[in-house]
């Protein structure tokens, strides 16, 4: 039989977080780990440093012109990263 005070791995990791970083840590990093499936691997192979900083998730892009275009789609990116997570989390995305 288990003992009903034993946690899984998951659920101690996911308790520590929560108690030091708050709950959101875990879920910015689910936006930035999903990026690449949301951008697709052409866009992802041009983006570094990707990090969220109060609501806003920042991104560097190497190239001049794939940034000015995913300029236009901001909106749309934030809609398919907050679905990630659930709730709007990102309220912006600034690319540099």
């Amino acid at each position: 039989m288990s003992d009903p005070n034993q946690n899984t791995v998951g659920e101690l990791i996911k308790a520590f977080y929560e108690e030091h970083k708050g709950s959101s840590y875990l879920d910015e990093q689910r936006i930035i780990n999903g990026w690449n499936g949301v951008v697709g691997p052409f866009i992802a192979q041009y983006s570094r440093e990707l990090y969220i900083k109060e609501g806003v998730l920042y991104v560097k892009i190497v190239s001049d012109s794939l940034r000015t275009e995913l300029s236009y789609s901001k909106s749309l990116l934030c809609k398919n990263l907050n679905a990630l997570v659930g709730y709007d989390l990102l309220s912006n995305i600034v690319f540099r």
